[in-house]
């Protein structure tokens, strides 16, 4: 897939591909087998993780541009997840340090096919406080894409910062790009979880969503009926509208355009990070060539390449250790094509 360095502008001012990842930033404890409890892991491997985050280091690692804004624990854990940042090459300028509060972490059980439950110790954690005053404000005005999730929505100060830092990224020109990542745990109700969810749903510019996401979301709508999709989740500033389904690709659409892209197979191991690394190569193909969302043919190949790019990851314990680079996703794109000939040759 060819990289057209398209810049977006705000306020008169040209700016480079910059995608900004605003949230959370923790660590993610893995079992060091599968199929077990929490109760009975034998032992834990510590990954770097959180969905905002996972994502910015996806388009650095893909060659693009990516900043993250959030808040760790002056501990620990929080300067080492400050570090991996940095040793990504992610611009982590925009990162604070709470002496009063710690790291969150999270520990993630992994069945047999690689699907994973958690259980969060943040109480609160430091992801949790951060402040409009901590704001970085002009690493937000640089931003081409802005992009956040859900979690930092539960709670102020976060919330408020976060929405401020929306409303700034929005006047100075970027595309706010939403991922719900619900993790209905962390919420105090399912109603909250929804209501706050929706709040900010007509901000966006792009979306990714899963079925599990789709039906909380519509209270039980079809998450396969395209009509109910469009209906009930499609708002009339959208640009791109993406349904992730894992193994099986994705859905998506536009104004003028939907379908589907057929997913990438491979043996899970950890699908940890699968839909960060599946959603940093679809904002690290929009920041690179802004009007991809418009052209159909150029879509579909941005979204098989993201899909290539989350199925690597689920071939690797962790999300940010798992995280392929460009060559990587090209190489099994490759890989695949060559199949589909050989399958279209002994078909013919």
């Amino acid at each position: 897939m060819a990289d057209k360095h398209i810049s977006a502008k705000g306020n008169g001012a040209e700016k480079s591909p910059l995608v900004v990842c605003f949230g959370e930033m923790l660590i993610d404890f893995v079992p060091t087998v599968n199929g077990v409890s929490l109760a009975e892991a034998p032992a834990f491997i510590k990954a770097p993780g959180g969905a905002p985050a996972n994502v910015a280091v996806c388009i650095s690692k893909l060659g693009g541009s990516a900043a993250f804004i959030g808040k760790v624990g002056e501990d620990e854990f929080g300067r080492m997840l400050s570090d991996t940042l940095k040793k990504n090459n992610v611009n982590n300028s925009g990162v604070r340090f709470d002496r009063n509060a710690r790291t969150a972490l999270a520990f993630v059980t992994l069945r047999n096919d690689g699907e994973r439950e958690f259980v969060f110790f943040r109480n609160p954690s430091a992801d949790m406080l951060l402040t409009e005053a901590e704001l970085d404000v002009n690493l937000v005005k640089k931003a081409t894409i802005f992009h956040y999730g859900s979690i930092s929505l539960i709670e102020d100060p976060c919330r408020s910062t976060q929405r401020t830092a929306m409303e700034i990224a929005k006047k100075s020109g970027s595309l706010l790009s939403y991922d719900p990542n619900l993790r209905l745990p962390l919420w105090p109700s399912e109603d909250t979880a929804r209501k706050e969810i929706m709040a900010v749903w007509a901000q966006a510019d792009i979306i990714k969503i899963s079925d599990d996401e789709i039906s909380f979301l519509t209270e039980g709508a079809d998450p396969d009926d395209d009509d109910a999709v469009l209906k009930k989740l499609y708002h009339p500033n959208l640009r791109l509208l993406i349904v992730s389904e894992g193994k099986d690709g994705c859905r998506y659409y536009t104004k003028r355009f939907k379908g589907k892209v057929a997913g990438v197979k491979v043996k899970p191991i950890d699908t940890t990070g699968a839909g960060d690394s599946f959603m940093g190569a679809v904002l690290y193909c929009i920041a690179s060539d802004l009007e991809l969302v418009e052209d159909e043919k150029r879509l579909r190949e941005a979204l098989f390449f993201s899909n290539a790019c989350g199925a690597l990851t689920v071939t690797k314990n962790g999300a940010i250790p798992a995280l392929p680079t460009k060559e990587d996703v090209h190489k099994i794109m490759k890989e695949v094509a060559a199949a589909d000939s050989k399958s279209g040759d002994k078909q013919g």
